[in-house]
């Protein structure tokens, strides 16, 4: 089937799944561009007129639901020997899959699943449709937590043929109601009990009834009594057990009367209120089909003296005469006929006379019934009492999506006159189903969309996200409105929910190079922290002495947390045995009295060709440069004069731990006049120092 277009429409693309009666496929929709599910009857059932024909008629019942819970059907076709249904395909698992994963579940998740089923089942019910095979494979769970029940109308079909397939039948006799076991009509009641135990499953990870062979297993659903729910799993509460009770009791009157009974109970078992309610019993009801020992009923019934002496009974005559022979005389028949029609014609009378007087105290005026449907309860009520009527207590309430609270939705006895003091009933809107809001905050925001999704609250118009700096990990709800146990209604509500974005962060700041002083200002500016600790001196040759060599763990530019902790490397000045030389450059103008531009670069354990300054200079000066020197290396400074190469000097490190700590290279100019010495003494000012200053 694979790859096949089936009725020239549904292109299957790949098995998904498969039971005693059918294989399932996804299939593209050519038509309407989308995915579907594809049940394609197995092929030895596909020869079998009646089976077909059931087959067809129930998938069409069934495709006539139309619920949020029931799984869409969409088509019903036939290619050559190829009978199929056409579905909406659910992204997601099936229950059983779920169970096997991580059951026991917890009684939240279990409810709100059977919850769904339940008024998928009432929604059929309604529609005269009994699924007949409810079972955790036929239910789906979609990736938004959206219960789906499948195979409606197929269960009916397998059932009421004469078609058997072992699989099948050993798939679903785990979940069979003893009526289904004993192979008589099943009805509405047999899937509540078919939930019951999908829910007992759910909630203790095993099923009620075990056996080596699918009889042996249904004998048990006729017979035996299965272990009680509380005692698998004591974290059940006592509310809920009680719904697994009734809705798996073996005598039909004592389970639920309808899904939407069940549905109801299921709703509210959760309320603290319920959860330690007395455990549920039931009163033995007399079951006509059950084996019992009765007393034999003997022929003959006349009492036991007459029996026994064989005497007639004797019959007595008030109005018979005697003659003188002792001869029984005729007596005067007509006296009584006489006496007894006169006696019944005076008791009719009085009958009569009787039934007309309480005609007469009976004739109660007539009153025309008020319209009051759409109106609000209290005036409906004004209404109806105004006419002569009165209002049928407690009066019929019920959820309503499209008629707001307290109006009257419908009543009875529309439209015509009734006796004045007659009862109407009416029923009334409570408005949309209320849901109670969980708590989110200290969770996922993950979590608290999942479960409103389920609710079928639209996730993007519905919810509105805000974000905000905290303590709390990212993406955990910090504050929720509504708050958490107020009643919400899900067309309408609007959520917001303030989410952690984590700790706030700054951008690192670079504190290579800096004074260590203005460094800790950076810091703290920056709502970060550097203890004393933290500050670690070390040798360096390449930073002068209090400035940052490095800074740990964040480098520049790095987004930190507000509060992070931050070390730093500070320089300590040049190694113990590091040695300091200057040297002392004096250089002329290239022409005396004119300017020439020269540059100074040396090179020692700080790098190569570190440039010193760059000056214009107009009159001979000295320029002293310090260089630092590494044992075992040597340093050297260079001098260009108007972008030319003048001279170099270099000394090494055993030099100057023979020598002194400072040399001279003179680079001279053209000999400049006497008539310029005034201008020399200005130079020597310029760089500081007086000719006084430099004799002494």
């Amino acid at each position: 089937m694979i790859g096949h277009d089936l009725g020239g429409r549904y292109e299957i693309l790949t098995r998904i799944g498969g039971g005693g009666m059918a294989l399932v496929y996804k299939a593209h929709d050519v038509l309407l561009n989308r995915k579907v599910a594809v049940k394609v009857l197995r092929q030895q059932f596909v020869h079998d007129e009646e089976f077909i024909r059931r087959f067809r008629r129930e998938a069409q019942s069934a495709a006539a639901l139309s619920h949020p819970n029931v799984v869409s059907i969409y088509d019903v076709g036939q290619e050559d020997e190829t009978h199929y249904i056409v579905m909406e395909y659910v992204e997601g698992n099936n229950l059983n899959e779920i169970i096997q994963e991580r059951a026991p579940l917890q009684a939240d998740e279990a409810v709100r699943i059977a919850v769904q089923i339940a008024d998928a089942l009432d929604h059929a019910h309604q529609n005269h449709i009994i699924h007949r095979d409810i079972k955790p494979h036929n239910i789906l769970i979609g990736k938004n937590g959206r219960v789906k029940v499948t195979d409606f109308g197929i269960a009916r079909a397998v059932t009421s043929s004469t078609i058997t397939q072992t699989g099948s039948v050993i798939g679903s006799v785990h979940y069979f109601s003893p009526e289904h076991a004993k192979g008589i009509n099943t009805g509405e009641k047999s899937d509540l009990y078919s939930l019951g135990i999908v829910l007992y499953q759910m909630l203790t990870a095993k099923l009620p009834f075990l056996g080596e062979s699918p009889i042996s297993v249904a004998l048990k659903h006729l017979q035996e009594t299965f272990e009680e729910p509380r005692i698998a799993n004591t974290h059940i509460p006592q509310s809920l057990e009680n719904v697994i009770l009734k809705a798996m009791r073996k005598n039909q009157s004592e389970r639920y009367s309808s899904a939407h009974e069940m549905l109801l109970d299921l709703d509210s078992c959760l309320r603290p209120e319920r959860l330690n309610e007395p455990k549920i019993t039931f009163t033995n009801v007399n079951d006509m089909e059950e084996t019992r020992v009765m007393p034999a009923i003997r022929d003959d019934i006349r009492p036991a003296a007459t029996k026994d002496r064989g005497e007639q009974p004797v019959t007595s005559n008030t109005d018979a005469e005697w003659n003188e022979d002792g001869l029984q005389k005729k007596g005067k028949g007509w006296k009584k006929p006489l006496t007894v029609v006169g006696v019944t014609l005076s008791v009719l009378a009085l009958i009569i006379w009787g039934f007309i007087s309480l005609l007469a105290f009976l004739d109660v005026a007539e009153v025309d019934v008020p319209y009051v449907v759409g109106k609000q309860e209290t005036e409906a009520r004004q209404l109806i009492e105004a006419a002569g009527l009165k209002v049928e207590d407690p009066v019929i309430r019920e959820h309503n999506k499209e008629i707001p609270k307290d109006q009257v939705i419908n009543q009875t006895k529309m439209n015509m006159r009734v006796k004045e003091g007659s009862l109407i009933q009416i029923t009334v809107s409570d408005g949309p189903e209320l849901e109670e809001l969980n708590d989110y905050v200290g969770k996922p925001l993950q979590t608290a969309i999942d479960e409103l999704s389920a609710l079928g609250i639209n996730t993007k118009d519905q919810i509105i996200i805000k974000e905000m700096f905290s303590e709390e990990a990212p993406d955990t709800i910090i504050k929720q409105t509504p708050e958490a146990g107020e009643q919400f209604n899900p067309e309408s509500e609007e959520f917001t929910f303030m989410v952690s974005k984590g700790r706030q962060t700054v951008e690192m700041p670079n504190l290579i190079g800096k004074r260590i002083d203005e460094a800790k200002d950076l810091i703290k500016a920056n709502e970060l922290v550097l203890a004393d600790e933290d500050i670690l001196y070390e040798p360096s040759y390449l930073h002068q002495k209090d400035f940052v060599i490095s800074q740990d763990p964040y480098k520049p530019k790095d987004m930190v947390t507000i509060g992070a902790k931050v070390s730093i490397r500070v320089s300590s000045g040049p190694p113990a045995d590091a040695k300091e030389h200057q040297f002392n450059i004096v250089i002329s103008p290239e022409e005396a009295g004119k300017t020439s531009e020269i540059r100074i670069v040396y090179s020692d354990a700080r790098g190569e060709n570190i440039e010193w300054d760059k000056r214009q200079i107009t009159s001979t000066q000295t320029f002293p440069v310090t260089v630092i020197v590494a044992p075992d290396t040597e340093a050297r400074v260079t001098v260009y004069r108007n972008n030319q190469f003048i001279d170099t000097k270099s000394i090494t490190y055993e030099e100057l731990v023979q020598g002194s700590n400072s040399s001279t290279l003179t680079i001279p100019g053209e000999e400049a006049p006497p008539s310029e010495e005034p201008a020399q003494a200005e130079v020597n000012e310029s760089n500081g120092e007086s000719n006084e200053e430099q004799q002494q």
